[in-house]
């Protein structure tokens, strides 16, 4: 009789206390954070620089991979180096890029973890900028072998500082902010692409050599950004901590997410976990061991998402309206130089608005169901593509009298789903394959796994651009039905296999990985009892009221 009052009494005292509670996804640290220290709306001034110096990796990436289509609409372009916008021959010049990308892996892992986030960046672009003193000097022999070498060394670059970035902003990001930080990243590869196919259109009014000579030349500004301005940079603070320096990872937090209050409530969340989590003696000190990647089955789970989104992310489709976006509109009867010009410019600002607007929401809507959403919408956008491009081919090779009446319209359909497509892949796509690939890993192998990203990435393209400029040669609109299928199959994969991560910091995704099912885990609401502290007080795992009991 006794206890049922004494329970009766602590029941009544536990709700006394509960001022409010909230359902949520996400770790009760995390979520103590958020209601003891509202993360400030706008990041501390240096993280916003350093953040801006890291996207240039993807800036950089984003102008040579649309640089490389719109001077395949250059004229001059072809008639120097003998090549055209489809084609075997075209499919090998273009892969070169991605051939040097698959070269560079095994430095990527070594570079960023012996010497650090920011000089893998360094590095990466100080080789990019020799790619393009190689390409701007075969305006002397006209060599396309000098031009692939150009791209090798490009390839080789963008690999390494395109891991590195990645890595650098998800470790300095605050921890409330790091998926919309995140997925802006990729956000700048449309940047780097509108300003490829601005100097590419702008190009296009000189005559000779100089309409594509000012575009090859300004992949320079990027990279230079990056080798000037990386290592004047804060390091990241995990890199310190793992190195020893941990009173220099301390200052550095307090820097960077505590606006330099030593006892923020980020800062002492943060360094406790480091201290739980990260090894001191990890594989990430030993370049040539990446046993880490494969030693248990939460690493090779992280790993397999990690390596799957890269590859889907490139295999959506969004290749062949980039790299061979001159012989892809050709296919539609869109033809002519400063036209086609003109769609490529157009669609890289549409990419920016709609990219910028997907890694807004990705904290909000989460990484899991936007990964699935984005590859159902593809499918059927390229089924919309595909209809009014086989009509086209139909009127082009069967009834000659017809191609004025029909070909406008018809075109103006598949460049309309084409526009649909590349929003939809920029509200889901490109904000995701920085963000989640390189989130999912653990501090100790994120490096090398980057590696095994840009592996993967790099094979997708290399398939891509190695078969596309034959297949629409060859086959032409058929080879859309291709993604008409296969954006669906990605969806179903990633259903089944990706678990969310938003709404906790990088290491408490380690409770979600070692668990027997990680999807399932990932996806558990939480309902948080909090008393007039602000002090979480209780966690039920349900999404039910709590239970005071």
């Amino acid at each position: 009789m006794g206890s049922s009052i004494n329970d009766e009494k602590k029941d009544v005292d536990f709700e006394h206390r509960v001022t409010t509670t909230k359902t949520a996804i996400g770790d009760e640290a995390f979520q103590q954070a958020m209601l003891k220290e509202p993360p400030p709306k706008i990041a501390a001034p240096i993280l916003i620089i350093a953040s801006l110096v890291a996207f240039c990796c993807s800036t950089a990436n984003g102008f040579d991979g649309s640089l490389f289509g719109t001077l395949l609409s250059n004229e001059d372009f072809k008639d120097f180096f003998a090549v055209d916008n489809a084609g075997i021959g075209t499919g090998i010049v273009t892969s070169m890029y991605q051939i040097g990308s698959v070269v560079a892996i095994p430095f990527v892992g070594p570079f960023i973890d012996t010497w650090g986030r920011r000089a893998g960046m360094t590095i990466g672009a100080s080789i990019i900028i020799l790619g393009v003193i190689i390409q701007i000097a075969t305006i002397a022999n006209a060599s396309v072998d000098q031009f692939m070498a150009g791209r090798f060394f490009l390839g080789f670059g963008v690999s390494i500082a395109a891991a590195a970035g990645p890595v650098y902003v998800v470790e300095v990001s605050h921890p409330a902010h790091r998926g919309v930080i995140t997925g802006l990243y990729n956000v700048m590869w449309p940047v780097g692409a509108i300003v490829a196919s601005g100097a590419a259109r702008g190009g296009a009014n000189y005559d000779g050599n100089t309409s594509w000579m000012i575009p090859v030349g300004l992949q320079l500004m990027f990279p230079c950004v990056i080798a000037f301005s990386a290592m004047f940079l804060p390091e990241s603070p995990r890199w310190l901590y793992t190195r020893g320096k941990k009173e220099l990872a301390t200052e550095t937090l307090v820097r960077l997410h505590g606006h330099g209050n030593r006892e923020s409530e980020w800062v002492k969340l943060q360094l406790n976990e480091y201290e739980q989590h990260l090894e001191m003696d990890g594989t990430d000190k030993k370049w040539w061991d990446y046993r880490a990647l494969f030693t248990s089955r939460a690493s090779i789970y992280r790993l397999t998402c990690n390596c799957l989104v890269s590859l889907f992310g490139q295999w959506a489709g969004n290749n062949v309206v980039s790299y061979y976006l001159s012989a892809f509109l050709d296919t539609a009867g869109i033809k002519g130089e400063k036209k086609q010009m003109n769609v490529a410019i157009g669609m890289n600002a549409v990419q920016i608005v709609f990219a910028t607007v997907g890694a807004s929401i990705t904290d909000t809507v989460g990484r899991r169901p936007m990964l699935i959403i984005v590859n159902i919408v593809c499918g059927l956008c390229w089924i919309g593509i595909t209809v009014p491009a086989s009509i086209a081919n139909i009127t082009d090779t069967e009834n000659d009298a017809q191609i004025d009446a029909v070909s406008p319209a018809v075109s103006r359909a598949v460049l309309a789903w084409v526009y649909i497509f590349q929003i939809s892949y920029s509200i889901g796509w490109t904000p995701l394959q920085a963000l989640y690939p390189v989130e999912v890993l653990s501090y100790e192998i994120r490096a090398k796994g980057m590696a095994f990203s840009s592996l993967f990435t790099s094979a997708a393209m290399l398939v891509m651009q190695f078969g596309m400029p034959v297949a629409l040669k060859n086959i032409a609109w058929k080879t859309y039905i291709v993604f008409c299928v296969w954006c669906f199959i990605q969806s179903g994969i990633l259903y089944f296999l990706v678990p969310e991560t938003k709404n906790r910091t990088l290491e408490e995704l380690d409770h979600i990985f070692s668990s027997k099912s990680p999807v399932k885990t990932s996806n558990q609401r939480k309902v948080y009892a909090v008393d007039n502290h602000d002090n979480i007080i209780h966690v039920d795992d349900k999404t039910a009221e709590p239970s005071y009991a």
